[in-house]
């Protein structure tokens, strides 16, 4: 029987260290499909601060570091390099899993230095993943932001998100809450090549659709763009996501950061080998001659004819759906703590 593989083919090494492990050939069929495992991650502190001047939100949750989504073009792969794993196969099968998240989240909430803001969950990594229907780690984390009705921003590719649409609409009702379906193709073949453990485009595109006919602002991200790959999609996705009930849209260009160029580069060769050199070589048009570009300002863009040529076809597309509007802004007027709220009554 063939095994199925992973997203990344290859696990590098770790940037960070000295030492490097090579597998014998005789292993390396199992090397490729190793068994997922899940690991305790005790960090004391469960939102995130960022001033990163290209990113809309200034707070974040992440349950879980690592994502079984195993998209190939991940750029959040790196980060597993500073826990000692590799971007690679470690990324997809090493899952940190944040269990105290809704007991952290609401100590946070509830002190007197939080100033009620927008959080983002997926900041990173994907909240909605596979093991998330079991340890419904976000969806806690969830009902402790309905018990201060601090607003919330998901982006997520699983159709999961649907569970939690009772505690979503109670958020909605109060401004306090929106769902971005993340959309790369409409492809399902290439979707399942590209992001193998995410649902399918059709599910992301019924999750939106459920989730606006609950009165949950909804809204759709093409990301990445893949110069080369799934550009020409843009008017299509635009187009399927506003007949499943989108009021937004957005999106972002594909970034290969560190190990994560030779990551994709792999994948290419191994599922896309015809259009490979095609493709690294339209990336390299949007980034300045390279593979990557960290800078700010041009990182989620690119640069160039080519990267101005994806800005206009998406805001053409955009326009005529009708999704060129600024999201609605999520409001802090209805937070409350609880635990103060008790203590006036007393």
């Amino acid at each position: 029987m063939e095994l199925r593989k992973r997203g990344a083919t290859i696990n590098p090494s770790n940037r960070f260290e000295r030492m490097e492990v090579f597998i014998d050939e005789e292993f390396e069929e199992d090397a490729r499909n190793p068994d997922t495992l899940y690991l305790r991650d005790d960090t004391q502190t469960v939102i995130s601060y960022t001033d990163s001047p290209d990113i809309t939100f200034g707070a974040s949750i992440n349950p879980y570091r690592g994502c079984e989504h195993e998209c190939a073009y991940c750029y959040a792969r790196p980060y597993h390099e500073y826990l000692g794993f590799s971007a690679g196969l470690d990324f997809e099968t090493r899952i940190m899993v944040k269990g105290a998240a809704p007991e952290l989240l609401r100590r946070e909430l509830g002190s007197p230095k939080w100033r009620p803001q927008p959080l983002a969950m997926s900041g990173v990594t994907d909240c909605y993943q596979p093991v998330e229907r079991k340890l419904q780690i976000t969806r806690r984390c969830l009902e402790v932001l309905a018990e201060f009705r601090n607003p919330v921003t998901i982006v997520t590719k699983n159709h999961l998100v649907t569970r939690d649409q009772d505690i979503l609409r109670e958020l909605a009702a109060v401004e306090a809450a929106r769902v971005n379906l993340s959309i790369t193709t409409l492809d399902a073949g290439l979707a399942r090549r590209l992001e193998p453990r995410a649902s399918l485009p059709r599910h992301r595109l019924e999750a939106m659709e459920r989730l606006n006919s609950q009165g949950i602002p909804v809204g759709v991200l093409i990301a990445p763009v893949i110069p080369g790959l799934n550009e020409h999609e843009i008017p299509a996705i635009l187009r399927a996501a506003r007949q499943a009930g989108a009021g937004s849209a957005g999106y972002t260009l594909l970034r290969l950061p560190y190990g994560v160029k030779e990551i994709f580069s792999e994948w290419l060769t191994e599922h896309l080998p015809e259009a490979r050199e095609r493709i690294l070589g339209r990336i390299r048009d949007v980034r300045g001659g390279s593979l990557n570009d960290s800078r700010f300002g041009t990182r989620m863009r690119g640069e160039g004819a080519q990267a101005e040529s994806i800005r206009r076809l998406f805001e053409v597309s955009a326009a005529r759906e009708g999704l060129n509007q600024a999201s609605t802004r999520l409001s802090t007027a209805a937070f409350r703590n609880p635990a103060g709220q008790q203590l006036e009554l007393l």
